[in-house]
């Protein structure tokens, strides 16, 4: 399998589990969390087709496309080890949804990574909330549900609280 076919698979299956969660999250009423914004895309993707809820984007700096940058009032600067649990104790377990795309190219690192941050975002999620990640997570008390139709295998992941 090439790179480009790597590629699109995970966007084919971001989208699919995107919009499988936000429709299974659309009667919930509390926050959105993008963790990591990249070029914007997913956020852009969340922000057109969720209603009614904010969408709040954590990342170390912004350097997004300028149609797919967050207000100020919606991003959360910083390393997410650490902004993290300064949102929880903000927002308390609220979040409906929280969409992680964090990870690089080397599956070793991101799975340290995984171990590391799957404690931090766990308890922010309301009871019945999401997660939606691109990398294998390690929750203690959330279930990873089968991926929606369209999802490869392995290229995206989705838990529910």
């Amino acid at each position: 399998m090439t790179r480009l076919d790597l590629f699109i698979d995970r966007m084919v299956s971001q989208r699919a589990c995107l919009d499988f969660a936000i429709a299974e999250t659309d009667d919930l009423t509390g926050p959105v969390f993008e963790l990591g914004l990249g070029n914007g895309r997913t956020f852009h993707h969340m922000r057109e087709n969720i209603h009614g809820r904010d969408v709040y984007v954590f990342e170390r700096a912004v350097a997004s496309h300028p149609d797919s940058t967050p207000a100020e009032e919606l991003t959360i600067l910083g390393d997410v080890m650490e902004t993290l649990p300064q949102s929880l104790e903000r927002f308390g377990a609220t979040a409906s949804l929280i969409h992680a795309d964090l990870g690089g190219h080397n599956r070793a690192k991101n799975d340290v990574f995984a171990r590391a941050v799957s404690p931090l975002i766990e308890p922010l999620l309301v009871p019945g909330g999401l997660m939606v990640s691109s990398d294998r997570m390690y929750f203690d008390n959330m279930i990873e549900l089968p991926l929606p139709e369209g999802a490869v295998e392995g290229r995206c992941f989705i838990y529910k609280k």
